[in-house]
């Protein structure tokens, strides 16, 4: 059984979240070899902060993480203008109603139909918190081998600019714009999954 957490770290109880940061470090660092700080085996960088909200799905009964993304405000320095802003064309779409979507993180246990499942429950609850909270659009880095996901699951994206070559692989910056119309196009294309939104933060109910 699956729940989700959604809020700030201090919201979320400590066992959630070290679960995730482990969970992080094993699939950024371990598995894709991105060169990210960690230390005591957590994955945690400088906008892991209080002004971050986590949406994380947890596997009910244990508390642990199964999937999760981090959203970071744009009226402050985020990581697309702080670390990859040369990804950018066009000015960095910022404001109350944009969030930085980063660090979109499926476990790695459990067979393909598994994290294929997982993926489409979190994408689906990044698009159900953005309408209940006024959000109209996520920006983010993506590596250009995910972002044929992206736009498979439903998404309507904009590129900010060209993909380019760098020390991680090929990046984009990418301008996903949210709204009702997007649970439609998730439907249509077989990737809406919805697991119940928390009523408060850090409060969930199993489904």
């Amino acid at each position: 059984m699956r729940s989700l957490r959604i809020g700030s770290s201090e919201e979320i109880s400590s066992y959630t979240t070290r679960s995730m940061f482990l969970e992080r470090k094993r699939v950024f660092i371990d598995i894709m070899g991105w060169g990210l700080s960690h230390y005591d085996g957590l994955e945690v960088d400088q906008f892991d902060n209080i002004s971050s909200t986590y949406i994380i799905i947890v596997d009910e009964g244990s508390g642990s993480h199964l999937a999760s993304a981090r959203l970071l405000p744009t009226e402050q320095p985020h990581l697309l203008d702080v670390l990859f802003a040369d990804l950018c064309d066009v000015d960095i779409p910022r404001g109350p109603n944009v969030r930085e979507l980063t660090r979109f993180c499926v476990s790695p246990q459990g067979n393909a139909r598994h994290r294929l499942e997982l993926r489409n429950q979190l994408f689906t609850a990044l698009v159900e918190y953005a309408l209940i909270q006024g959000i109209q659009s996520y920006t983010g880095v993506t590596h250009a081998s995910f972002l044929s996901q992206v736009l498979s699951i439903g998404w309507h994206c904009d590129m900010l600019g060209l993909p380019r070559e760098t020390s991680g692989g090929t990046l984009a910056a990418v301008h996903a714009h949210i709204g009702p119309e997007t649970i439609g196009m998730m439907r249509r294309a077989d990737t809406f999954a919805a697991l119940p939104i928390p009523l408060r933060p850090g409060v969930s109910i199993a489904a």
